[in-house]
């Protein structure tokens, strides 16, 4: 069976594994033990490698690379005709699983135990074959000979590389021969060949020391110069100890070739001059450096998870530098990542935002900009804006463990912005300053009776009439409590006051005096005991007060006058009495019957039945308290209790103060009195406790680092550097704290940082020409003499600028390029002219057309000599033209954007208020101005005497906000009794522009509505009656003035108040529904008859009202009738109760949710949703709220509640970044950029953020300086025809204006002083090189081809993964027919390469001519290549057909098979060939000419052939609808037309007839129609 789990105590290779064995047949079953060979047992446990957890840092898989693609073995081994995307593959490779530290392979299981085992083996793709591509052949060169027969050739090269088994390269080469006029001399059949230069090397001591022999025999002067020059040398080979420059020689060989490339005697080759054989050089010596220096500490000292790792260096130096090498110097430096040591690295800073308080709220910025409250903001309140300044802090607890002993250790010190890197803090937030609710009071209670001031004190006869009003709603917010009410209480001086009274509730019926029936009596009157305040108290305190005595009367007795009962007393005319006003009141009774003519009492006069009294008697002086605001709290030190801190008012207080208030008395429209005048005991307090708010002291942080001084050395002056450092304030001091003294920001001068040294190469004189050997030079010219061609050297040395010595590394780095070491020379012959160098050119001052020269003069023997004077061969002097300097600016580029200039708005309490930052305005914009001299170059603006712009004022316009018109005042109450409406609105005066506040949502007229629900007092009037008039009998003549008639009576509408019905106003005010009647018919008692009183009022209905419920009303008789038969009738009235005709229900009704109402003095915020109760009745009237109270209905609805108006936030930006560096350090096309951010983004209906983020200006123009290459300069071999010569190039520098299109142009090399000299991205220029000059007749191979283009490995334009690839090739030439077996092979060199594109390459064809047409294959980049295309789907070239087409008017067509041209038909033989083409018959219309009509022949037409008429007797017409070229004719168009038209006049004729006439309109509407204006809404309308 299989192992199991290794168990074990231990880690490691002491585990022990188990597996079951046993024994079985051959077929399967299981068998005894013993039924087995014991022998060949396998044992059931074996040792084993126990793994644990830890074990995964110490075990890994280790995965080998993929082999390459093998092809699977497919089930049908036929291959696809044509290979689309490629061959399916598989690749393996090795996964071992490794012990990491010794790097020994161990058990798969270990690692399978963490990480499933990788995959060893993956599908891949063969892609297809692919064949090399080649380019099109160039021109044919020109004849390799100028005379006679020749060769000429063209070449291509390799465009793709073949790949993945794809065939190779066809020829590169083409060649024929060519013939020119024919040769009139022989051409020599030999040339003179240099091979190579062998490499160089030092004599051999022996030489040397012949040449040393040569020198000892000197004078003893010479020998003295020698040492001295030699001590030198030995000097500057010190200083040189990094250069070792050995001047050696080396040779080449010159041979004679014949046309085949054999060697020939060199005499055959007869030349006067030879090819010099040796020359010195320098030895080639290798860069030598030393052992790498030990590794640097690591450059993290601390440790954390972010980036865990820092990096250490080490060094090594150059110990000699390469003279002569290809080779550069290996890498000084190495760099490696590393773990700072141990896990006693201390953590590293980590880094946090902080912020400080947020500032006051404010409701200002939150304004539109025609919004009246700006210029008061004291009174705002409402949603505001509040920001404070967020700042970075070093934020681990054990680094910032000294801070606790800081008194203000939650503040440490604001460190550098960037060091945060987590999302910044919002700066700004939305705040609520709470509105202060106005005090609400009710109105003026009724004048009370007149009182003692206090009644438990009751002393004098001075007392106090007094009337009241309370508080509806409390204030809050302004100057807390009750202090901004207005007074709630007035009193009236008056006389004789007392605390209770009698108060009379109804008068009993008239007792007849003696128990008579009638005649005079008395009414007793009903009494209660009432107190000041009109509360009912216990009778026993009116002890004291006057009892009211009954009232007399009169009971009619039968015949007499009856009257009514008096009315009540009006309400008083007056609230008091002065000089010119007396209070009245009036009470009147009407005549219900008269008197009979015996004997009856009659009725008084009209006078005697009303009754004046005087009311309100008390003088118009009223008096009352006038409290003035409450002061500060002060301090108060007697409390010292009270060292808690609490929180009143939401804000901590920290001790208990006293306020204080001034109260006067006041008379009404007079001003202050004395205090007498004023009930004492009813004087407010002027003096409470209050709480202090803590004081807040202010805090900063401390003072941050002070920030870097520039750590280099500083190059030139550029003015004092200076450090600063800055804190910040956390809180701000409030409530009388310390305020913030010290400075926030400070500033120092850094110290003076030393000037750069600069360092320069100083080059050491040259050192003698060291020459061949002599005897390598042997017989050569000049050999004995010691003269001609050698090399020196000298030393360099770096120095300072003052002189000091300097190492070499610091020149290497400051100084620019090493100085050249060697050079060749020239040991003079005796023949030889020998000059001065060159001076320098004469400096140009100017002057246009002016001329600058340089010198040089014969040295020493030279002078003598006439052929050294010849000036024409050796001139001394050399002129030169001085440039004439034109200059013209020009603008380039586009204009930049508007700028504005930049200046600091000043910042209001760290708070920017809206248009702080200035937006708009006048600004300007730029454009960059080049300068160019005559020669179209780029030179420095300041030659066109501009500084580098053209400026133009520009306006970025101001956003306007939309401006409203005020709000209207609001309109009445939609109801007059209970909950309506009150409307109130504004109109759009302007519409928002330049992304100004947008407008609310207005409505069709652009207007707004605000709607708030409103309550009308249903008892704010009501209807007042008279008493009824006496029933006027509508029958006078009858003998008694009784029976039916008409009375009357005044209804009138009166204004209703705490004294009762005061005014008389509109009746439209009080409800129709509800006005009494004012007039009716009645019946006037004749003397006789019973008299009954009026009609007492309604009982109530009892509810729920139903038709089985009545109500009733009652009267009692006044006068018995005279007659004893006669009887009073029964005074009682029934009516069922009617549901809402006299009987009603009643329900509260809830309205709904008013809008959001803000304070007035609020823009935003916190606002409140109002609702009414109404009491309503059972027919849908609302009325007083009394009626639904007197049921007890439930009312718990919540009639208020919070609501929230969302503010206006402007979009608030960043200030401006500074501008960035240019993009561009040179050239026309530089731009700098600055950008600002959102700080705060817009809400509601806040003005929205602009869309422009980014401002770009152009930066000034620099002209572009480089050095550049000129071209290789033909191979050149000195005095031979070929074999190894040089070639060699200059640079130049050139200026340009950085566009990619601009031919850079040549400029003095002064421009490229300061740039440095790198060419193609390579500093070492390489200015000189070797090169091969084919003899005549060799065959050779040309110079490579440039690299192609990056290629990638594609199917269907999608890139495979195998990597982009380049390639280059070289082609042979031939020169020679004879010399081809001699042909080196053509070569191809490919590389890979990143920035690959795929290319698709597909068949083109020219339009066919005759026959044939030109086919080739194109790459999608249309570069027309050879290979690449799938043959199989070459398209034709050739569509000749085949036999010929011989037959008369017959071609061959596209299908390749004879065709008759059109007006033919085909005759085709039995086996499908074409016999003959034959005419089509003809339709002939006669003409005038023709008048046999009676030919009706038919033929279609060839359209294209013009009309034959064989007879020439009148004229056949052939309907052709097509021209010559295919097309319609002109004459098809006008006729479709023409028919178009009959058609649409046929339709409408028919529609016409068909139609059914209109009926005419009866009658004619002359009435002029408004005019209607189209509004669409604008106010500028």
């Amino acid at each position: 069976g299989p192992w199991g789990r290794c168990m074990g105590d231990d880690c490691g290779p002491g585990g022990i594994q188990t597996r079951a064995v046993w024994c079985a047949h051959v077929e399967g079953w299981t068998t005894l033990h013993t039924n087995c060979k014991q022998a060949e047992r396998p044992s059931n446990q074996q040792h084993c490698f126990k793994v644990c957890d830890w074990h995964k840092e110490l075990y890994d898989w280790r995965l080998g690379p993929w082999n390459q693609c093998q092809p699977v073995i497919s089930k049908s081994l036929e291959k696809a005709p044509e290979c689309v995307k490629g061959e399916e593959g598989i690749q393996v490779r090795e996964v071992t699983c490794m012990q990491k530290e010794e790097d020994t392979p161990a058990e798969d299981i270990i690692c399978e135990y963490f990480e499933p085992k990788p995959l060893l083996e993956q599908a891949c793709l063969i892609p297809c074959q692919q064949d090399c591509i080649v380019s099109e052949f160039s021109a044919w060169s020109e004849c390799s000979k100028t005379c006679g027969s020749g060769l000429q050739h063209r070449t291509r090269h390799v465009v793709a590389p073949p790949q993945f088994g794809g065939s190779g390269c066809p020829n590169l080469t083409e060649f024929q021969v060519c013939q020119s006029s024919p040769c009139e001399a022989d051409e020599s059949p030999h040339s003179l060949h240099v091979g190579p230069w062998s490499t160089c090397t030092m004599p051999h001591p022996r030489q040397a020391r012949q040449a040393r022999r040569r020198g000892k025999n000197k004078d003893p002067e010479a020998r003295e110069l020698i040492k001295k020059k030699r001590n030198r040398n030995r000097q500057n080979r010190q200083e040189n100890k990094y250069w070792d420059i050995q001047i050696g020689y080396q040779t080449r060989e010159v041979t004679c070739t014949n046309k085949t490339g054999q060697a020939a005697d060199l005499r055959l080759c007869q030349q006067e001059k030879l090819p010099v054989t040796f020359q010195s050089c320098v030895i080639t010596k290798e860069c030598q450096v030393s052992e790498w220096s030990e590794w640097s500490p690591c450059s993290k000292t601390c440790h954390d998870m972010v980036s865990p790792k820092g990096t250490r260096v080490r060094t090594r130096i150059i110990r000699q530098f390469p003279i002569g090498s290809e080779e550069e110097c290996p890498e000084l430096e190495e760099t490696e990542p590393c773990v700072s040591q141990g896990e006693t690295a201390a953590p590293c800073a980590t880094y946090g935002w902080r912020a400080t308080e947020w500032t006051e709220c404010r409701v200002d910025p939150l304004l539109s900009q025609q919004d009246k409250r700006r210029g008061n903001q004291t009174a705002l309140c409402g949603g505001g804006v509040q920001t404070r300044e967020v700042y970075c802090v070093q934020t681990n607890e054990n680094l910032l463990s000294h801070l606790k002993t800081h008194k203000d250790k939650e503040a440490s010190k604001p460190v550098d912005l960037k060091l945060c890197t987590g999302p910044v803090p919002n700066t700004t937030q939305l705040c609520h300053i709470p509105c202060p609710i106005e005090c609400e009071v009710s109105p003026w209670s009724a004048w009370g009776p007149c009182t003692y001031e206090n009644c438990n004190d009751q002393q004098g006869k001075k007392g106090f009439k007094l009337r009241k009003r309370r508080i509806t709603n409390e204030p809050t917010g302004g100057s807390v409590g009750t202090g901004s009410c207005p007074h709630l209480l007035e009193a009236i001086p008056c006389e004789e006051p007392s605390c209770y009274e009698w108060k009379a509730v109804r008068l009993g019926d008239c007792e007849p005096d003696n128990g008579k029936e009638c005649g005079p009596g008395a009414q007793v009157q009903e009494v209660v005991c009432i107190n000041s305040d009109g509360e009912e108290v216990d009778r026993q305190l009116c002890r004291d007060a006057i009892f009211p005595i009954p009232v007399a009367c009169y009971a009619p007795c039968p015949r007499d006058c009856v009257l009514t009962m008096w009315s009540s007393w009006s309400s008083c005319s007056y609230t008091c009495s002065g000089k010119t006003t007396e209070g009245k009141q009036i009470r009147s009774r009407s005549i219900l019957a008269y008197a009979g003519e015996e004997g009856g009492t009659h009725c008084p006069n009209t006078s005697a039945l009303q009754e004046v009294r005087s009311c309100n008697e008390h003088p118009c002086t009223v008096y009352h308290w006038q409290t003035g605001p409450w002061g500060q709290c002060i301090e108060d030190t007697s409390v010292s209790s009270f060292n808690t801190t609490t929180t009143w008012n939401r804000e901590a207080s920290c001790s208990v103060g006293m306020q204080t208030r001034k109260v006067i008395c006041v008379r009404v429209n007079v001003g202050q009195v004395g205090p007498k005048k004023c009930p004492e005991s009813l004087r407010p307090e002027t003096v409470r406790p209050c709480l202090l708010p803590c004081r807040k002291d202010c805090i900063v942080t401390p003072y941050s680092d002070w920030t870097t001084c520039p750590s280099s050395c500083t190059e030139g002056s550029s003015g004092v550097k200076k450090q600063s450092r800055h804190r910040v304030i956390i809180q701000l001091p409030a409530n009388g704290g310390r305020d913030c003294m010290d400075p926030l920001y400070e500033e120092k001068a850094c110290e003076a940082p030393q000037m750069c040294q600069s360092y320069r190469w100083k080059t050491h004189k040259w050192r003698r020409c060291q020459l061949v050997p002599w005897s390598v030079q042997q017989d050569s010219p000049g050999a004995q003499e010691g003269c001609g061609p050698g090399r020196q050297a000298r030393a360099i040395t770096c120095r300072k600028q003052d002189g000091g010595q300097a190492g070499i590394h610091e020149c290497l780095q400051h100084a620019g390029p090493v100085p050249a070491l060697t050079q060749a020379c020239q040991v003079p012959c005796q023949d030889d002219c020998q000059f001065t160098s060159w001076s320098k050119f004469s400096s140009c001052n100017g002057d246009c057309g002016a001329v600058r020269t340089r010198k040089r003069t014969i040295v020493g023997k030279s002078k003598k000599k006439e052929n050294c004077k010849n000036s024409h061969v050796y001139p001394l002097i050399e002129t030169q033209y001085c440039p004439c300097d034109k200059y013209n600016a020009q603008p380039v580029g586009n204009w930049s954007d508007c700028i504005l200039p930049e200046g600091k708005v000043e910042v209001l309490l760290g708070m920017k208020v809206q248009g702080d930052i200035k937006e708009c305005g006048q600004g300007y914009r730029y454009q960059a101005m080049a300068c160019y001299d005559q020669n179209g170059r780029l030179v420095e603006t300041s030659r066109c005497n501009s500084h580098g712009y053209i400026e133009e004022a520009c306006i970025i316009p101001c956003p306007s906000d939309c401006k409203l018109s005020e709000w209207s005042n609001w309109s009445r109450c939609s109801k007059s009794c209970g909950s309506g409406v009150k409307v109130r609105s504004k109109w759009l005066r302007e519409k928002p522009y330049n992304g100004g506040r947008p407008c609310p949502k207005l409505d069709h007229v652009n207007q707004v509505y605000e709607v708030v629900p409103c309550q009308s007092d249903c008892n704010q009037y009501l209807w007042v009656t008279e008493p009824w008039s006496v029933c006027k009998v509508t029958f006078v003549n009858m003998p008694d003035n009784c029976g039916g008639g008409v009375q009357t009576r005044k209804v009138r509408c009166m204004q209703n108040t705490a004294d009762g019905p005061s005014e008389h106003v509109e009746d439209y005010l009080c409800d129709p529904e509800e006005m009494p009647l004012g007039s009716r018919e009645c019946k006037l008692p004749c003397p006789e008859d019973c008299v009954i009183s009026e009609w007492g009022p309604w009982t109530r209905c009892t509810l729920p009202c139903n038709q089985s419920n009545f109500r009733q009303r009652s009267a009692d008789p006044i006068r018995q009738p005279a007659d004893e038969g006669r009887v009073c009738p029964d005074a009682v009235e029934k009516e069922p109760c009617n549901l809402n005709r006299n009987c009603f229900h009643y329900d509260y009704n809830v309205t709904d949710w008013s809008t959001c109402q803000l304070s007035e003095k609020a823009v935003c915020g916190n606002g409140i949703k109002t609702r009414m109760l109404d009491c309503v009745r059972s027919d849908g009237k609302s009325v007083d709220p009394k009626y639904c109270e007197e049921l007890g209905l439930e009312k718990n609805w919540q009639m208020n509640t919070s609501c929230m108006v969302e503010c206006p936030v402007n979009c608030q930006l960043s200030e401006w970044s500074p501008w960035s560096e240019c993009s561009q350090t040179c050239g026309l096309t530089g731009k700098m950029i600055r950008r600002r951010t959102v700080t705060q983004p817009f809400q509601g209906d806040g003005r929205p953020c602009p869309a422009l983020m980014e401002q770009s200006k152009p930066c000034p123009v620099k002209p572009c300086y480089r050095w550049q290459y000129g071209p290789w300069s033909p191979c050149q071999v000195q005095d031979a025809q070929c074999g190894e010569g040089t070639r060699t190039r200059n640079i130049s520098c050139v200026v340009s204006d950085g566009s990619v299109d601009d031919l850079s142009k040549a400029v003095d090399e002064e421009f490229c002083a300061d740039v440095e000299p790198i060419i193609e991205g390579n500093k070492k220029m390489v200015l000189e090189e070797t090169c091969t000059q084919p003899c005549p007749g060799d065959c050779y191979l040309k110079d490579w081809s440039s690299w192609s283009l990056c290629q990638l490995t594609c199917v269907n334009g999608e890139d495979l993964g195998f990597g982009g690839i380049q390639v280059r090739s070289r082609a042979v030439i031939i020169q020679e027919l004879e010399n081809q077996h001699l042909c080196p092979e053509q070569m191809l060199e490919t590389k890979s390469c990143d920035d690959g594109q795929c290319y698709e390459y597909k068949w083109m064809a020219s339009a066919w001519k005759g026959s044939s047409r030109t086919v080739w294959c194109q790459r999608s980049d249309g570069v027309n290549v050879t290979g690449g295309c799938l043959v199989v789907r070459q398209p034709d070239a050739d569509r000749s057909c085949h036999p010929p087409c011989s037959q008369p008017h017959s071609y061959c067509s596209e299908t390749r098979t004879c065709s008759c041209e059109e007006g033919y038909t085909e005759v085709l033989s039995s086996n499908g060939t074409l016999e003959q083409c034959t005419l089509i018959p003809v339709v002939a219309i006669p003409t005038v000419e023709d008048k046999r009509g009676d030919v009706k022949t038919s033929r279609a037409v060839h359209p294209t052939q013009p009309s034959r008429n064989p007879e020439g007797r009148g004229r056949t017409w052939f309907l052709q609808p097509l021209g010559p070229d295919g097309r319609l004719k002109t004459w098809v168009y006008g006729v479709a037309a023409g028919a178009f038209v009959l058609l649409i006049f046929i339709v409408s004729m028919i529609y016409l007839a068909c139609k059914k006439p209109k009926k005419p309109q009866r009658r004619q509407n002359n009435r002029l129609k408004p005019l209607t204006l189209a509004y669409d809404g604008d106010a500028d309308m």
